[in-house]
């Protein structure tokens, strides 16, 4: 019996909410929904925005270091200028997939439906962008310890340059976890 008058009481309080409020006791907010979208999506544009042009302008600039450098030098050492090669094309690419990037952003209604989906569109293109990033890696430290092997630099040096990469690889895998976990969370908000 007392069961029953939980219920009922419960179920009084239920209709005196909704006809107060207008609104259901257990509707889904949608305005803070939408408000919790925009900040997720405001977050994945700026961290995309910061990523892509950090990694433009670091290759770039390294690219060309590396190059002059490597033109000035007595002896050219044909790995250096394939990490010059390497990172200045690198750098290419990504200016110009930066460009299709934001041509195709404007493609996306502002409605609350819109907005999730460019906030996932911009996760997923920031996780092809640690991607890229962490699989560059591999032919950029392959060409550094090359050209410190070829120019005779200490056996020391090259070590401590190879777990420099190591280390920058496992960070590399880290960040690009984290990449992907936002972007679960998108979609799974977008599933809600």
């Amino acid at each position: 019996n007392q069961k029953n008058t939980i219920t009922m009481e419960f179920d009084e309080l239920k209709q005196v909410w909704d006809s107060q409020n207008n609104e259901f006791l257990y509707a889904i907010n949608t305005q803070a929904l939408h408000n919790r979208m925009l900040q997720k999506k405001k977050q994945a544009h700026h961290i995309t925005n910061t990523s892509e042009l950090l990694l433009i302008i670091v290759n770039m600039g390294a690219g060309y270091f590396v190059f002059q450098m490597n033109l000035s030098s007595h002896n050219g050492n044909i790995f250096m200028y394939l990490l010059a090669a390497w990172m200045l094309g690198i750098s290419w690419y990504l200016l110009f997939s930066r460009i299709r990037r934001l041509k195709k952003d404007k493609h996306f209604d502002r409605s609350m439906h819109g907005d999730l989906n460019y906030a996932i569109s911009v996760a997923t293109y920031q996780v092809r962008l640690s991607l890229l990033g962490r699989w560059s890696l591999v032919p950029i430290g392959l060409f550094t310890l090359l050209g410190l092997w070829e120019s005779g630099k200490s056996v020391w040096l090259v070590v401590v340059i190879l777990i420099f990469f190591v280390l920058t690889t496992y960070a590399s895998r880290w960040e690009h976890g984290i990449y992907k976990t936002r972007k679960r969370e998108l979609e799974i908000l977008k599933e809600k």
